[in-house]
């Protein structure tokens, strides 16, 4: 028997918080078991490959889960953005600033508000951050280019954790970090 079909929404609601919660544990505690093995450089660097794979693999879930149909532009990652499992944990703004351009921001971040009640300096993530959200942007739609806007090692204020555009352009332009 399925333990989960006699919960309440409510209840399905809290599980999800759990889940959620615990992926982005488990995801602290394999960096941290990284860095005091390898060094902060290593442990960056597979931080890095790992959201590539698991950006391109939520992405693809999320887009078969929900008929999300690919190539679907900015208003298909718009979509996307609000279904990923970051969005049950930190709380993110979307704003469209024209009809080609849609920008994200992480108005909190869970992890950088566990570092700082440690007493410990930010995480700089910008280098993982621009892997894992241009592969997400792009397994959504391949015309779909990044750039960081605010992202540590840039001063965290404001309740500005980090911050991305998106544009829809031609298939020959890179993304920027």
């Amino acid at each position: 028997m399925d333990p989960h079909a006699s919960l309440s929404r409510e209840d399905l609601l809290k599980l999800l918080d759990v889940y959620a919660k615990n992926w982005l544990a488990h995801d602290g505690s394999w960096f941290l078991a990284l860095e005091e093995a390898f060094g902060t450089d290593v442990a960056v660097e597979m931080d890095r490959r790992a959201w590539e794979r698991f950006a391109a693999a939520e992405a693809q879930r999320i887009m078969r889960t929900f008929e999300i149909a690919p190539g679907g532009g900015l208003r298909a990652l718009e979509q996307a953005l609000q279904l990923r499992l970051y969005a049950r944990v930190n709380p993110q703004t979307i704003e469209w600033v024209d009809e080609h351009t849609l920008r994200f921001r992480m108005d909190d971040c869970r992890v950088q508000r566990t570092r700082q009640r440690k007493g410990l300096p930010p995480f700089a993530c910008k280098p993982v951050g621009m892997a894992e959200f241009s592969t997400f942007a792009r397994t959504i739609d391949p015309r779909i280019r990044t750039r960081c806007l605010i992202c540590p090692p840039d001063p965290i204020g404001d309740g500005k954790y980090c911050g991305w555009e998106f544009t829809l352009a031609d298939s020959g332009e890179e993304d920027e970090s």
